[in-house]
């Protein structure tokens, strides 16, 4: 069973920047590729992006491309998503995932554990 802790949420100007951080319980937590999705008011969850379990590789939704980057320090346990020029559409509660397959999966399907996600909103 792995445990996953979102901080770092919060209310923002638009254009400007937050980091998500995700705690893990797992003792391999380099086996898990690590996911961020998000929820937004009305909508179903969407992918953000994914990091490896080594972190040598990462993948990004068009939407939050070049202005997300995800990263991990699997001494820590942790995994960060830096989000920069922020916009009003990305207000969304956000998710972290594990994934057992460590596979740069974007469906949630593929992710074993989930957090309870945490809250960004952008103010225009």
């Amino acid at each position: 069973q792995v445990q996953l802790v979102e901080s770092g949420g919060g209310l923002v100007q638009a254009g400007g920047s937050l980091r998500l951080s995700c705690a893990a319980s797992a003792r391999t937590f380099s086996r898990y590729a690590m996911g961020w999705f998000r929820q937004a008011p009305g909508k179903g969850r969407e992918y953000v992006g994914t990091i490896s379990g080594t972190g040598g590789t990462t993948y990004y939704a068009s939407s939050v491309k070049a202005r997300f980057t995800i990263s991990r320090d699997n001494a820590k346990n942790t995994v960060y998503l830096q989000m920069n020029s922020l916009k009003p559409e990305d207000t969304a509660v956000y998710y972290c995932a594990a994934s057992a397959l460590n596979a740069l999966a974007t469906s949630e399907g593929a992710y074993n554990y989930w957090g309870q996600g945490t809250q960004v909103t952008v103010a225009s």
